[in-house]
């Protein structure tokens, strides 16, 4: 045993196996077949090509997908019945949606590959660790660079920009360039004309 251990009451010691699940076996069951359709019929499609039917089969495990966003088929959403994308959008190769709780993303916004959506964590103050989640929200015409983490609760603001390799914890403002570890804003987006 460990110093820290030796000193810890043991009533206040970590036994994960007192962990227990939310879920419903209807939901378990759900998450499953989902898992399996997502293995055998969403990620070998084309990428343009199967989009259609990458969208209908989200929109019937419970997405709401308004108008025509672009999934590609390596993203993982984790509960389409949690997930929630506007017109114009587009999710990146190997883009991880972990969303216990809500993802919402807006129009004309773009995520790029191997970025994580994180909803799910754990409360490290319970002996447990009980699972908590809180929604992600991210608005119109913002860009979630590549490779950036998004945190549980966390709200991006319309026309915001990530950088690449972000770690945003907290609320990003509309219309500013966001980036670093931990993120934070630099300075303002302005856009041009189109050429």
């Amino acid at each position: 045993m460990t110093e820290e251990q030796i000193l810890m009451p043991k009533e206040q010691m970590l036994d994960l196996r007192k962990s227990n699940t939310q879920w419903t076996l209807r939901t378990k069951l759900t998450r499953g077949l989902w898992n399996l359709c997502r293995l055998l019929l969403f990620r070998p499609t084309p990428k343009r090509l199967g989009n259609p039917w990458r969208l209908w089969l989200l929109r019937r495990f419970g997405a709401t997908i308004h108008g025509d966003a672009l999934i590609l088929p390596t993203c993982h959403i984790l509960i389409p019945a949690n997930f929630e994308i506007y017109d114009g959008s587009a999710v990146g190769d190997d883009v991880e949606i972990y969303n216990y709780g809500k993802v919402t993303i807006g129009s004309m916004t773009v995520i790029s590959q191997g970025t994580y959506l994180c909803t799910g964590t754990h409360d490290y103050t319970r002996t447990d660790m009980e699972l908590i989640w809180a929604p992600i929200t991210i608005g119109d015409n913002a860009w979630v660079a590549a490779g950036a983490f998004v945190a549980p609760g966390v709200t991006i603001g319309s026309g915001a920009v990530i950088g690449a390799r972000s770690v945003v914890t907290k609320d990003m403002p509309p219309w500013m360039v966001c980036a670093g570890n931990p993120c934070r804003p630099l300075k303002p987006r302005v856009l041009g004309g189109a050429e």
